[in-house]
């Protein structure tokens, strides 16, 4: 069941970690969503449950959901895989799962994409990068997939901007950006640039909301203190008003990592990330009539 142009997916990272994959999916579809994603964590914690891979696929078909994206794949720079985070300190275990790892997920899964992202940073150059990204791009093509590429504004890809360049200068037509609002306005908003972009080039959007001024801490905040989108005091606005100039086809997901959001039953947090998601993308068609 492909997903559709601006289907709903209810992203891993809104609820919180260790909801048993049978929970994810009844809140996913309470919610009204199409599509989730998942990290590689969720996959492993329903197989270390007792559900094989036929019992997975049957259960995403049951409810009527397909597999958006898998996240993150962060191994993909020059030195990336050189480093090693003990388990002690991963508590999120984004590093236990390498990209072989969540290529074979994808597959079993029929993941739409899998989404890149730089975590260590390092030396390398913005060509070193770009030769990087399209050799990801490749690899991934041969399982099917589309890679887009996430920007953090803390990282070496830190702007919608730095992660353009990467992607047309890989040219690879797998290839392409994720736009996540919370990220996109933390980093530096360039609406021009978003409206100029092909629109076959953005792959993925995420939903969320914060204050309009800045944390102190980007980091802590993204992962525990986003806002459901319309509580918040970005202009998501203007930036959903953009994507249709561009003619942008992607799935929209709902990524809010929360700890309030996080602290209520997932069906609860699910309804009230789907509703906030319509309500904003109604908004915004509304006013264009």
């Amino acid at each position: 069941m492909p997903l559709q142009p601006g289907d709903l997916v209810l992203c891993s990272g809104t609820l919180p970690h260790g909801v048993p994959f049978s929970e994810r999916l009844a809140a996913a579809r309470g919610g009204g969503f199409a599509g989730i994603s998942l990290w590689g964590r969720d996959y492993w914690d329903a197989r270390d449950a007792g559900l094989g891979d036929r019992d997975l696929v049957s259960m995403l078909h049951d409810h009527g959901l397909s597999v958006a994206e898998i996240d993150p794949v962060w191994s993909w720079l020059p030195g990336a895989r050189d480093v090693h985070i003990p388990p002690a300190l991963d508590e999120d275990r984004v590093f236990e799962f390498g990209e072989s790892d969540l290529f074979a997920i994808a597959e079993t899964l029929g993941a739409r994409s899998i989404n890149a992202v730089d975590v260590f940073g390092g030396d390398w150059t913005l060509e070193e990068a770009t030769a990087s990204f399209s050799s990801l791009c490749r690899r991934a093509a041969d399982h099917g997939l589309l890679v887009h590429l996430e920007f953090l504004p803390w990282s070496k890809i830190p702007d919608l901007s730095t992660a353009w360049e990467i992607v047309l200068g890989a040219g690879e037509v797998n290839g392409g950006i994720a736009l996540d609002t919370w990220h996109y306005f933390r980093g530096s908003p360039d609406h021009d640039l978003l409206r100029s972009l092909p629109a076959d080039r953005i792959l993925a959007v995420q939903l969320s909301d914060a204050p309009q001024e800045p944390e102190a801490n980007l980091v802590r905040a993204t992962l525990h203190d986003r806002l459901l989108p319309g509580d918040g005091e970005l202009d998501l606005g203007t930036f959903v008003a953009n994507l249709p100039d561009a003619g942008v086809r992607c799935p929209i997901g709902v990524e809010v990592f929360s700890d309030s959001l996080h602290s209520l039953p997932p069906q609860r947090a699910a309804r009230m990330a789907g509703d906030s998601a319509r309500r904003v993308l109604g908004t915004i068609r509304r006013s264009e009539r």
